[in-house]
């Protein structure tokens, strides 16, 4: 079996790992193409060597762009690899612009589609995550879903006989590098500004609806600086360029700043911490697997498994909370309450390229 699998961006990474490993046992040929979208050496490379992944066969190198030039150019940069390679299957991942493309040039091609992280929703429809995953979910052959609830999406739309459910390769990897943080503490030391014997928050912050305007952006920078304990945002290059742009300076108060983390550095800083802070939709399941409370800036979320019991919960204005709630919510402490396993049990991958194979022959017959 020849899979092709188009990822560019860092969360996809983070899947790839678990994919290629269950491949790296078995003879089928599987073929890395890198489109660039993450240039970042600190959200690309470094998840390629501390996750132990082959290198890309084929990278675009696309780089940044407005959603559309992005996702056009990819689109038409990958078209010819896929023509010359012809493979039996292009497997996209999540939720980006590299997926959406990925998906409509193998389409197109008349080659079999499959989507990763399959039927998530936030039900947010300015989210361009949100449009990515609906369009690519409707072009795709086959859907594999992470949890129970984005079955219950797809069958809502009309595709429940794509549907499998695989559990969520993501946690094939958190609970691995988790397993080895915790046997060897040198494998991924915290940031140098926290002291792990004292209380600490983690935070990222990266999504255009809390970086691109200046007012919510210095607010945001203004309730995390506010905090009572030390918080490492660890610094997106949108929020960077974003800051600058609007004169907003990050590194005060209770804020200090750090690259993103590799992985394994992430893994440890989040179980070192007492919560985190984020707009992210991996994260979010992160500290849900490690057992850390949550905080989202969002109105919405596309996990909505992390909001029981109170592991995660959904503030996306801070200021609305007062000064007094604001500390009380993202410093409580966790809940006593059973977390369940509902992103499955760490060993969809191979489960991944099980369904691969047992849906070959009727996909290629579509």
């Amino acid at each position: 079996m020849k899979v092709m699998s188009v990822v560019g961006a860092r969360p996809q990474f983070v899947k790839l790992a678990a994919v290629a490993a269950a491949f790296g046992n078995m003879e089928h040929d599987h073929t890395i193409v890198h489109t660039g979208q993450h240039y970042d050496a600190d959200l690309s490379d470094v998840f390629f060597t501390g996750l132990s992944i082959p290198e890309p066969h084929v990278h675009l190198g696309v780089g940044s762009g407005t959603h559309g030039v992005q996702t056009g150019t990819i689109l038409a940069a990958l078209d010819p690899v896929i023509a010359a390679a012809h493979p039996e299957w292009v497997l996209v991942y999540g939720d980006t612009n590299s997926t959406l493309a990925g998906a409509l040039s193998a389409a197109k091609q008349h080659i079999p589609v499959a989507h990763l992280e399959a039927g998530l929703r936030s039900f947010n429809r300015r989210m361009p995550e949100e449009h990515n995953r609906v369009l690519t979910d409707h072009a795709a052959d086959l859907l594999l879903a992470p949890t129970e609830e984005a079955v219950h999406h797809l069958a809502a739309e009309g595709l429940a006989d794509r549907a499998v459910l695989t559990g969520d390769v993501m946690v094939d990897v958190c609970l691995r590098i988790r397993d080895k943080v915790l046997r060897d503490k040198a494998t991924a030391v915290l940031p140098a500004f926290l002291n792990p014997q004292e209380p600490y928050l983690f935070a990222t912050l990266h999504r255009a609806e809390n970086t691109d305007h200046p007012d919510r952006l210095a607010a945001l920078v203004d309730a995390l600086a506010s905090l009572p304990v030390p918080v490492a945002l660890a610094a997106h290059p949108r929020l960077l360029a974003r800051a600058e742009d609007f004169g907003i300076k990050l590194d005060h108060g209770s804020l200090h700043i750090s690259r993103p983390l590799p992985y394994a550095e992430l893994i440890r800083t989040v179980l070192g911490s007492r919560g985190v802070i984020t707009d992210s939709g991996g994260l979010q399941k992160e500290a849900f697997l490690l057992e850390r409370v949550c905080t989202t800036l969002r109105t919405e979320t596309e996990w909505p498994e992390t909001l029981r019991g109170g592991w995660n919960t959904l503030v996306p204005d801070p200021r609305e909370l007062g000064s007094r709630a604001w500390p009380d919510i993202v410093l409580r402490p966790a809940p006593k309450s059973s977390r369940g396993m509902p992103y499955g049990d760490g060993k969809a991958a191979p489960r991944v390229v099980r369904a691969l194979e047992d849906h070959m022959s009727g996909s290629q017959a579509r």
